[in-house]
């Protein structure tokens, strides 16, 4: 009986150590979003500067790329050259929505790398990220047509993800 008392503790530690690390094991971007194929909320954003804010009537018509980002979210640095490019080719619109970021922090960020956005949205609350469905930034939503949701990237897009995911959706979906 006593050996089981020394015995308990070191089995209920590698039951929590191997619960803790399956926990790990798991994809981030594989977070379920229970937005999928719905449509995007109803929200209407002020814009930064002179640009143009952001609301839930300019994504309907055609398919569209939301992007959440913020001025002080360092992997929205690492995926903004793909932005830039994808802004180029214009082969769909892309929006921002700034989230939970000071305006004047968010222009001059645009300042220094470009800036890829058709509009984009201040979300300083973060209520719209809430409504989408955002566990952080960068966060990126490809809209249908009719501004349903068809697919959601946790993360930075890579190239990979453009590429491989993103891209091929695009022209499901009839992208221009």
């Amino acid at each position: 009986m006593r050996r089981l008392l020394y015995v308990l503790p070191i089995l209920l530690f590698a039951v929590l150590a191997g619960y803790f690390f399956l926990g790990l094991k798991r994809d981030p971007s594989l977070l379920p979003s229970a937005m999928l194929d719905k449509p995007a909320p109803d929200f209407a954003l002020p814009g930064i500067g002179e640009k143009p804010g952001l609301a839930r009537a300019d994504l309907a018509g055609r398919v569209t790329l939301v992007n959440f980002f913020a001025s002080w979210c360092a992997p929205c640095r690492v995926e903004h050259p793909l932005l830039m490019r994808l802004a180029g080719e214009g082969r769909i619109a892309l929006y921002g929505i700034d989230y939970k970021d000071k305006p004047e922090d968010a222009a001059r960020l645009l300042v220094q790398l470009g800036d890829p956005y058709k509009r984009i949205g201040v979300d300083r609350e973060g209520r719209t990220a809430i409504d989408f469905g955002v566990y952080g930034v960068p966060e990126t939503y490809v809209l249908d047509k009719e501004g349903r949701i068809r697919f959601r990237q946790v993360g930075p897009i890579s190239a990979s993800d453009y590429d491989g995911k993103i891209l091929p959706l695009l022209k499901q979906l009839g992208a221009s």
